[in-house]
């Protein structure tokens, strides 16, 4: 077994705790700034919807094992790739695609829905297609992983807080439009400083390693982007739903991942140094082509600039 595969962070009970309650926090606070109407809006457009959770669920996780396979990566950092790509779209993908002027309410529409099949799908994605690459496979074997434990995992710290959250914002929503913004600044603030404060304590591991998921983690990211965006557009969506769903699609909810790594895997070094570079780096990444297309206002149907009407 390679040497990368055997690194175990410094990451205690009691920050796996914190995590896993900051997570909750993140999601209940998304919670808040949904509607069940979000959920409806879904019929709207249900072909960009279909594309853009078709590729989510599919085809990057079978795109996936196909990068997997030409650059042969090690066990754990496979199934780091795998883990990240059988999570559901991440929380600033709305925003992403709101300042690349794409679809947000398609964006907003999708992230609900892929959140809440999240609870079953992410852990049977990310067993399955990880069964098809043997050394992945058979570290999966020695760890003796059980989707449902995964499942349950998935729905207390994501379905739980997103349906409690949908509850009080349709229950008390003068709470819900007070608190909405606060809560997500302060979530997304101490996420931040709990993955500042992990790197800083196992920073020599990450020194020592990362180099080695740098360019798979950008060259899977780019993937991604571009496997929503040109499945969009060969299917002739919009240009403003193309760009919501690449956005979707590249923008992965990799806390999830690290949540997932950190209680099944005991923070197995190559998943958790792929899931935490992948954090990093599609920030970077979705932040950059949003702010490239935002320069521009899409073309709508008939050829048609919104700016010109």
């Amino acid at each position: 077994m390679a040497e990368i595969d055997l690194i175990k962070l410094n990451f205690n009970p009691e920050s796996l705790f914190l995590l896993n309650i900051i997570l909750g926090i993140i999601m209940f606070g998304i919670a808040l700034d949904l509607k069940v109407s979000d959920f409806r809006a879904i019929m709207s457009f249900p072909r960009s919807a279909f594309i853009g959770l078709f590729s989510q669920f599919f085809f990057l996780p079978a795109l996936t094992l196909l990068l997997i396979y030409l650059f042969e990566p090690y066990p754990s950092m496979a199934l780091g790739m795998m883990m990240v790509a059988a999570c559901p779209g991440g929380n600033m993908s709305n925003f992403f695609t709101y300042v690349a002027r794409g679809n947000t309410a398609l964006s907003v529409s999708m992230s609900a829905i892929s959140t809440a099949c999240a609870v079953f799908m992410t852990p049977f994605n990310f067993a399955f297609w990880s069964s098809f690459y043997p050394p992945a496979a058979n570290m999966l074997t020695n760890i003796s992983l059980n989707p449902w434990d995964m499942a349950i995992a998935v729905f207390l710290l994501l379905g739980l807080p997103l349906a409690l959250g949908l509850w009080v914002a349709h229950r008390f929503p003068d709470f819900a439009n007070r608190t909405k913004k606060p809560m997500k600044y302060a979530s997304i603030a101490f996420f931040t400083l709990f993955v500042l404060g992990a790197w800083a304590v196992n920073f020599d591991n990450f020194l020592k390693y990362v180099h080695l998921v740098v360019f798979v983690v950008l060259i899977h990211n780019g993937m991604a982007l571009a496997l929503g965006f040109f499945s969009a557009r060969a299917l002739g969506l919009e240009e403003k739903d193309q760009r919501a769903v690449a956005i979707e699609v590249g923008i992965q909810n990799s806390g999830l991942g690290l949540m997932l790594i950190f209680n099944f895997f005991g923070g197995l070094g190559g998943m958790m140094l792929v899931a935490a570079w992948w954090g990093i780096w599609h920030i970077v990444s979705g932040l950059s082509l949003a702010l490239y297309w935002g320069r521009g206002a899409p073309v709508e149907a008939g050829g048609v600039l919104p700016d010109e009407l």
